[in-house]
């Protein structure tokens, strides 16, 4: 009846703190979720602002390098068909005489029509001036451009296409140029010469800086090879350096001929967001880009203006909320018996449940707990493929013992026996149980056959030093025998934590077979 009275007390107790909890739980679960709804739909708000604010930024980088890699093509193109014009007639009327005339009035016409073109020279095949767009002197005439660089190529290479130099200064006009060549050969196919078309680097340059990319922004024209031939701000000392590892190239090399990303440049260490393209029929990159802290200044004034905002909304919110909950206290006897009857129930549970683990008899775990542990230990060493190994322990002619000196005699050599089993192993994974009557088991994971054999040796060697008398005996005291099955689950044939039980428990038998206080072991595989 009492028992009866205090169940009922207790269902009340926890129905009227269930009546009671959900308030003050449901209103901090509200506030929680509501501060979270607003800095999510804050960050999520910030967050499409940014990138919208990229996106439209690589639109127009992207639109600006398209607009730059056709002027650059354009230019070429037209070096390039300059340079078909004046081979074709040197190498058909020739570099002297009237043929020369001719094709100096119409290198003049073409330096005086085409815009970006400086000069257009006609070298010998010792690099002297041949034929040049303005009236030769005799200064002129002395003038050796067999050292240039493109020179020597073309008079060690038949190739007879036009070729894109690194920029020089000129020595007829004196500022930056980029040499634009092609071969000329003589009638039986030796080399005759070179045509140089001057393409003017300002001409880019005035082209460039008329794109707003704002005052941390650039604009480069570099070579396959890595020359840089131009990078706007302009400056002089970094014309013709090496730039094969900067972000441009290696991201062309990487991704493609064309793209759009955020990089970091290896020469000012700005980060920007880059939008490159590499041009069509000549070996050569144009890329522009916006400093990734100019393109989103605006965006970061607005998202510390939001988020101060948001900020204050939420620690408003937060306080009222405080406030809320700090106002439904409960102040009456319940909560301090359902304290306390909680704490008791817990302790209660704790001990019912070591009492359910443990064997009565020995302390040692039980055959629940052992089987439990059996099933765990085995699936964790199947999904990590390593060892694992089980013991079996037998108490030899353990009847014959009861039947002469009695059961309390038994139940005290049962626990001595457990002590020296559950001093056998000593990692904290292994555990010693008592599997059932006079028989014990011990789970070693993570450990071989020699490491387990050694374990089982280690506890039959404490029975025997137990010296517990035993006249039914051949060894005239008590001894054990011990089967031991080791392996991988994940490659055994049989993917149950049982088999290996029974492989060791054949062990076992195996060691009784052989005359008993003996240790047989076997492996998987």
């Amino acid at each position: 009846m009492e028992t009866l009275k205090n169940d009922i007390a207790q269902r009340k107790l926890i129905r009227l703190d269930r009546q009671r909890r959900p308030v003050v739980l449901r209103l901090i679960v509200f506030m929680i979720c509501f501060c979270l709804l607003i800095v999510g739909l804050q960050s999520w708000n910030l967050w499409q602002s940014r990138q919208a604010d990229l996106n439209e930024t690589a639109v127009s980088t992207t639109n600006m390098t398209r607009a730059l890699a056709a002027q650059a093509e354009a230019a070429f193109k037209v070096g390039d068909a300059v340079l078909d014009e004046v081979v074709e007639r040197v190498e058909h009327d020739g570099s002297a005489g009237a043929a020369a005339e001719r094709v100096h009035y119409r290198l003049a016409e073409i330096v005086r029509t085409t815009p970006g073109i400086s000069g257009v020279l006609v070298f010998g095949p010792q690099g002297d001036w041949r034929i040049t767009w303005m009236p030769a002197t005799a200064e002129s005439r002395t003038i050796n451009n067999s050292d240039r660089e493109y020179f020597r190529w073309h008079a060690a290479h038949p190739d007879r296409t036009s070729r894109i130099g690194k920029p020089i200064v000129s020595r007829s006009i004196g500022k930056w140029v980029i040499p634009i060549t092609r071969r000329i050969d003589n009638p039986d196919g030796s080399f005759g010469g070179v045509v140089l078309v001057i393409q003017d680097l300002e001409f880019f340059g005035k082209f460039y800086d008329s794109f707003d990319v704002g005052q941390s922004g650039t604009i480069l024209l570099a070579g396959d090879d890595g020359t840089l031939y131009y990078r706007r701000p302009f400056s002089p000392a970094v014309i013709g350096t090496d730039v094969a590892n900067g972000p441009v190239l290696t991201a062309a090399r990487a991704i493609g001929p064309v793209a759009t990303r955020m990089m970091r440049s290896r020469m000012d260490g700005v980060t920007r967001l880059y939008s490159y393209r590499h041009l069509e029929g000549f070996p050569l990159v144009v890329a522009s880009a916006m400093s990734r802290d100019e393109i989103l200044a605006d965006w970061r004034r607005q998202a510390a203006i939001t988020g101060t905002v948001g900020v204050l909304a939420v620690l408003l919110l937060a306080w009222a909320g405080f406030r809320m909950v700090r106002q439904i206290r409960v102040r009456d006897q319940l909560e301090r018996q359902l304290r306390a009857a909680g704490e008791s129930l817990e302790r209660h549970n704790t001990s019912l449940q070591s009492l359910a683990d443990s064997d009565g008899l020995t302390g040692l775990a039980n055959r629940r707990l052992f089987e439990a542990s059996l099933a765990r230990e085995y699936e964790r060493a199947r999904r990590s493929g390593n060892t694992f190994s089980v013991i079996l322990v037998d108490v030899d002619h353990f009847k014959k013992f009861n039947d002469r000196y009695g059961h309390v005699a038994g139940d005290d050599c049962l626990r001595r026996v457990a002590a020296a089993v559950g001093a056998g192993p000593s990692r904290p994974p292994d555990l010693a149980a008592r599997y059932g009557g006079e028989e014990f088991a011990v789970i070693l994971p993570d450990t071989d056959l020699a490491g387990a054999t050694a374990v089982a040796e280690k506890i039959r060697l404490g029975v025997i030093a137990l010296d517990i008398e035993h006249a039914d005996s051949a060894y005239r005291h008590v001894s054990a025998s011990l089967g031991v099955y080791s392996g991988r689950p994940i490659e055994a044939a049989r993917n149950d934590p049982m088999a290996w039980i029974e492989a060791a428990d054949l062990q076992l038998y195996e060691a009784k077979s052989a005359g008993r206080n003996r240790v047989a072991a076997h492996a998987e595989g």
